[in-house]
Parts: C-alpha cells; structure tokens; sequence
C-alpha cells in the first residue's frame, strides 16, 4: 500500500511539471557488469545542501529497488551536475495598430519567468571505460517549495532519468 501511494505521488508530481531527459552511454559497455556502486567523495552538484542530500537519497532508493547496492568498493561512481537558469514565460498578449496593408504589431509578455534546473547524473568506471552512462534531466523547479514537495520532485526526477538504466539495447 506504501509503495502504491509513492507510485502515485510520483506519477501526480511528474504529470503537472513536464521532466525531460536525454541519455547517452558507451555502447560497448557491458552494463550487466555493474552491481555496485558509490557516489564521488568530492561533488560539486551546484545545488544546495539540502536539495543535495535528497538527490542523493532518492537515488539511492531507486538504485537499492534496482537491485544495485552501495559500497566503498563499488564498480562504479556516480557524479552529479546541475544548473540553474531562466526562461521567459511563453505567454503573451499581441497588439497591433493599423489597417489595409500596413500595421504593426508586438507581443507584450506577460507573467514570471520560470526557474529551470538541469541536472545531469553520471556513471563513471574509473577502472575501465570511464564514463559509461549519462542522463541529462532539464525541469521547472520552484525555490519556495516546502520540502516535503522538493522531496517529491527530486524522486520524480530521478525516477524518470534512470528509466533509460540500463539501455534498451543491453539488456
């Protein structure tokens, strides 16, 4: 019962906010290989503390429900990468003057900018190939959220990145 009221709050946060997400990998990795793994010791994530460690936590609880477990001596490490920037808000109110075959018109804009954070996690085998696996989420993420609500989003992000782990292809 407790994972189908997570199941749905995931599925409630990630259809109200679109989340969206590109992957890319070494095709020549053997991904059946990876069983464990660690985060790297010196992240520089560029999110706060706190935004940090619920990443972190949610991923976590997706890679453990995967069945990969967390050591110090891990197969592979996971690095984390974000930015933060603005968009303008696609709405706009038109006005136009004129008649006949001359007038001009202008779309005033109209409403906030919207906080997107993109933020990439990546799986690096130090011992092999590097860089194995990569995905890139980009979302609208609001800064005065309760924590609990930033908890929900982080876990729906992370949710949909690792969809793509391990690629179609390797399985």
């Amino acid at each position: 019962m407790k994972f189908l009221k997570y199941l749905l709050l995931v599925f409630c946060v990630t259809s109200c906010a679109p989340i969206y997400v590109n992957y890319d990998y070494e095709k020549a990795t053997n991904f059946s290989e990876y069983k464990t793994y660690n985060f790297f010791s010196n992240i520089e994530s560029g999110l706060n503390g706190l935004d940090e460690k619920r990443l972190i936590s949610a991923l976590e609880i997706k890679l453990n429900a995967m069945g990969l477990e967390r050591t110090e001596n891990a197969s592979f490490f996971i690095d984390i990468k974000s930015e933060e920037f603005e968009s303008s808000s696609n709405s706009t109110v038109g006005l136009g003057v004129g008649g006949g075959y001359s007038g001009v018109s202008v779309g005033i804009p109209f409403g906030k900018t919207n906080i997107n954070k993109q933020i990439t996690i990546e799986f690096v085998d130090e011992s092999k190939t590097g860089l194995f696996w990569q995905a890139t989420s980009e979302c609208s993420f609001k800064q005065n959220q309760k924590p609990e609500k930033r908890e929900l989003r982080f876990q729906a992000i992370v949710e949909k990145m690792l969809e793509g782990f391990p690629p179609e292809t390797n399985k």
